[in-house]
């Protein structure tokens, strides 16, 4: 295995292609002595391109996982593996926030979700867990999930407005690249 996870692009069908269970079986396949080393490559490749979420399929891996947070602001830095995540229960109270991923560069989208959710998961030793999430950390808990049952976040958004932020990242993206020319 490479030593470095790389993002694959959006029209990868991977991308937007449901995960089955994970078993630990899986983890030598893909050149992965145990899950806490997963764990580490994909902190280390969200921390990489600044992200607050990194799932394993959206570098290309079948593996039903995903990290997040480790940002210093956001609940006090904490941080989440991931494994066969489920939504047990979300609050009816939603609120709408700005989004972005790292599949889609400078694509900014507000999309509406349950402002809580209550979610279990195995955690990198292995071990079940059970969260009550608020805010930004169910924000990125549920966009990070969507990814394991192959949806993304652009599936919330009208026709319109994709098109309209799909020009704006377009914008970004030419910019960004003018400036790293110098």
């Amino acid at each position: 295995m490479s030593n470095e996870l790389k993002l694959i692009p959006p029209n990868d069908q991977r991308v937007r292609s449901a995960i089955p269970v994970f078993k630990n079986e899986l983890l030598e396949r893909f050149g992965f002595k145990d899950r806490k080393e997963l764990s580490d490559k994909m902190f280390e490749t969200m921390n990489k391109y600044h992200g607050l979420g990194l799932t394993a399929n959206q570098v290309g891996l079948p593996l039903n996982v995903f990290v997040l947070g480790g940002h210093p602001k956001i609940e006090n830095g904490l941080k989440m593996t991931c494994f066969n995540p489920m939504i047990i229960s979300s609050s009816e109270e939603t609120i709408v926030m700005k989004e972005g991923c790292l599949t889609y560069p400078f694509l900014f989208l507000s999309i509406t979700r349950p402002r809580k959710v209550v979610a279990k998961y195995e955690d990198e030793n292995g071990d079940l867990q059970e969260a009550h999430l608020d805010g930004i950390i169910s924000r990125v808990f549920q966009h990070e999930y969507d990814h394991m049952i192959g949806k993304v976040f652009t599936q919330y958004a009208s026709k319109l407005k994709l098109d309209m932020a799909t020009k704006k990242a377009e914008k970004y993206i030419e910019q960004y690249k003018n400036e790293t020319r110098i």
